[in-house]
């Protein structure tokens, strides 16, 4: 049996066990959901709260943005407080100080030391004990509790009003006045948050443990991190040692520095004629950099936001355009352009692998364009009309804002975009498809690329599987399938496939070599990919084998990252073989950068937060930020850019490239972005998380920790760093625009370098300022 096929054979074993055990995870997350009750009463017969209160309270929190304003259960915005934590510890201390009073003390804090340990004490049973009883359908509090929800309640009614007794808290948390416009949603959303903080605190039947696995992090009412955390992060790690190690042992024993194949003495793509579907994707790569543009602006408003609550220098932004809008488009254009570039790039080069342009190939081109400016102009208006409270609720689900982190579009425009990918992966397919036929040396690789292809159209409909009233559990659990599997997963293998195959095309490995290491590096991924999900969901109301699971194997995703500085060496060494490599040298280096940013951003500071003890105290904290933002813009953003720079090439290839302007693009946007974890993200994070450790989770998002002098001095730390980011973005889209806008006056080149293919440096240098 030939390499190819064991390897064939070792991924679908591999795919078809990890989604069998991914799929029955997902089972067992919905038999032991948290419940959700017909009614919320006092051991008096008292009713609080319905199960439509919670369930409409949702909706409403959803339809003002959701996880764009602060988050339930440690996901969401990193603004405003975790409402989970935020409502768990509020009802706490009111609970203490009305024991307090009750004792005849001025306060809790008058009492000593010892008081206050007693009273503690007395609140954190009732707190944990589960009152949830399956034959009534109802969960029973003490008229204490009742009392103490009551005083909550209060608060956060005149918190999501225009109540100035909590403008300043508006203000911390970037609310707008009247978040919620109608008092009656005000009392459905306490519903909801109280429900939250109850399945936070409340042990599961038969365990001492919570429906969120102790999460968040309060003393006060006796969450602390679990055994299983423990045991399971110390495993975890040892995974990761003998991962690396089986690497390592496997790279020094099948990989040997292979000589090159013989390079062609001229480019083998210079004679490439770009058909009238892959010319057609121009306008695709117009739209990533005014999509990136955007985002860049959205996303210093959002950061602008964290000191200036409500206004930009004194105008009322958020009048027009609230924080949770703000965020909601920063993250979703950040998918939609990255996603675009390689969507893009699937449609340039499937024909180019294949040579063959299908009827109608440029027209499903270009009617897939104006589907996805449709889909973006209305999703975003649909938002835009939610989050200012002119949708109503009945509409929301469908038109407006979904509420949750980058599945934020409604319902209908999620359909539509799950309809354009398949209308994708029907063009990328039909242009392939003779080169699949042929059973080649290429055959193999272009397989795995057409199966990523179809993995990426058909994962996003995980986002289908939800409805307006699931389960929040099970939102989640689908959710991550979207955001981790499709964007983290199958498009990684995507672009593995595309680069090697380029390189391939280009002459400098060999068709065995490229499909072997394609197929090797796509199981070794996908080994922690596939159940390295559950990461996402150690507090998200699941049970112990999410820990279990996603902590063995999320962990393996740093595996095949502690080798990753010879990916990026071999890459790097790719651009120096032939002296007409130099035509890809900038590409090549957005790829060398993704090797980079994979290493730090999604190695380094992935597994900073990786394991379930780490995650369980940073969960939702700026160190989480960093490695989301080192991650998706570093290696998804870098390689996006780079395969745009490739397919360009190929559009415009008498166009004179400015390498001035993308040498100074390519070198801002990794200095930007390394300023913005080092001197932002990172040592913000880094306070909040001390502040976890010494006071609780509550107290690192609330806004007496987010309001100091020292915290907005980071916040402001983020300028230099966003303007020379902001500054690759533009020197890059002006860039793109003269390879339209500009003559080339220089004198051609290439034909000198297929004449003289050992061309020194210098000579180059004067014959490309002649």
């Amino acid at each position: 049996m030939s390499t190819t096929r064991k390897l064939w054979l070792g991924l679908a074993a591999l795919l078809i066990s990890s989604f069998a055990v991914l799929l029955w995870v997902g089972d067992v997350v919905h038999q032991e959901a948290p419940p959700l009750p017909a009614a919320v009463v006092t051991s008096e017969g008292q009713t609080l709260y319905t199960r439509a209160d919670l369930q409409e309270g949702r909706q409403v929190w959803q339809s003002i943005g959701g996880q764009q304003l602060g988050s339930i259960w440690g996901h969401g915005a990193l603004l405003a407080p975790d409402w989970s934590a935020d409502w768990l510890h509020r009802e706490a201390m009111a609970m203490l100080e009305l024991l307090a009073r009750d004792e005849g003390a001025a306060s809790f804090a008058s009492l000593d030391a010892a008081q206050q340990a007693a009273l503690k004490a007395r609140i954190q049973p009732e707190l944990r004990h589960n009152t949830y009883d399956a034959a009534t359908d109802t969960i029973t509090v003490s008229p204490l509790r009742a009392q103490a929800m009551a005083i909550v309640g209060a608060h956060y009614m005149s918190l999501f009003s225009n109540d100035p007794a909590t403008a300043k808290l508006r203000e911390n948390y970037a609310m707008r006045d009247n978040t919620i416009a109608e008092m009656e949603h005000r009392r459905m959303v306490t519903a909801f948050f109280w429900w939250t903080s109850w399945a936070a605190a409340a042990e599961r039947p038969g365990s001492t443990i919570s429906y969120t696995q102790n999460w968040p992090f309060d003393p006060v009412v006796g969450n602390v991190a679990t055994p299983t955390s423990f045991m399971w992060s110390i495993f975890s790690v040892l995974f990761m040692i003998m991962g690396i190690g089986l690497l390592a042992w496997h790279h020094a024993r099948h990989v040997s520095d292979e000589p090159l194949p013989a390079i062609p003495a001229r480019d083998p793509l210079a004679d490439l004629k770009p058909t009238p579907s892959m010319k057609a994707t121009a306008k695709y790569f117009w739209t990533v950099l005014a999509l990136f543009l955007a985002q860049i602006l959205l996303g210093a408003t959002t950061a602008h936001y964290q000191v200036e609550g409500q206004e930009a220098y004194g105008f009322a932004l958020a009048n027009y355009l609230p924080y949770s809008l703000t965020r909601t488009w920063h993250t979703e254009l950040a998918v939609l352009w990255i996603a675009t570039a390689w969507l893009a790039t699937g449609l340039y080069i499937a024909p180019m692998i294949s040579g063959y342009e299908p009827k109608f190939q440029r027209f499903g081109v270009n009617f897939l364009w104006v589907c996805l400016l449709v889909i973006v102009v209305g999703s975003f208006a649909g938002q835009w009309l939610a989050v200012m409270d002119k949708l109503g609720l009945e509409h929301n689900f469908w038109f407006g804002h979904q509420g949750w982190e980058y599945t934020d579009i409604g319902r209908f425009w999620q359909i539509f975009l799950f309809i354009g990918l398949l209308l994708w992966v029907f063009l990328v397919g039909r242009a392939l498809w003779p080169v699949i036929r042929s059973k080649g040396e290429t055959s193999s690789i272009v397989g795995l690329l057409f199966l990523s292809t179809v993995a990426i159209g058909l994962l996003y409909g995980a986002g289908l599987m939800w409805g307006e009233h699931t389960h929040i559990a099970m939102v989640e659990y689908w959710r991550w399938w979207v955001v981790h599997l499709w964007v983290e997963g199958f498009f990684e293998v995507f672009a593995t496939a595309v680069i090697s195959y380029l390189f391939l095309k280009l002459g400098l490995i060999r068709p065995l070599t490229a499909t072997v290491g394609v197929l090797f590096a796509t199981i070794v991924f996908m080994a922690g990919g596939v159940l390295g999900t559950l990461h996402h969901l150690y507090f998200t109301g699941t049970t112990t084998a999410v820990i279990a699971l996603g902590a063995s194997f999320s962990v393996l995703e740093v595996v095949p990252l502690a080798l990753i500085g010879l990916e990026a060496y071999d890459t790097w060494k790719k651009q120096h073989v032939a002296p007409w490599m130099a035509r890809y040298r900038w590409p090549i280096m957005f790829f060398v950068a993704v090797s980079f940013w994979n290493l730090v951003g999604a190695g380094m500071f992935g597994f900073l937060v990786n394991t379930p003890l780490a995650l369980y105290y940073m969960q939702g904290l700026n160190l989480t930020a960093t490695h989301g933002h080192t991650a998706l813009f570093g290696v998804y953003g870098m390689l996006g850019l780079g395969l745009m720079l490739f397919c360009l090439r190929g559009i415009k290839p008498a166009a004179q490239w400015r390498e001035g302007w993308l040498r100074g693009s390519f070198w801002c946007l990794n200095i930007g972005l390394s300023l913005m974890a080092l001197l932002t993200l990172l040592p913000l994070g880094i306070l909040q998380l001390k502040a976890v450790l010494e006071h609780g989770y509550w107290f690192a998002r609330s806004a007496e920790f987010m309001d100091r002098p020292l915290i907005h001095m980071l916040v402001w730390m983020r300028v230099p760093g966003d303007t020379l980011f902001a500054v690759g973005a533009v020197l890059i889209a002006v860039f793109v625009a003269s390879l339209w806008l500009l003559k080339d006056r220089r004198r051609p080149i290439e034909p000198l370098l297929q004449k003289r293919p050992v061309l020194v440096a210098v000579e180059r240098k004067e014959l490309e300022e002649a």
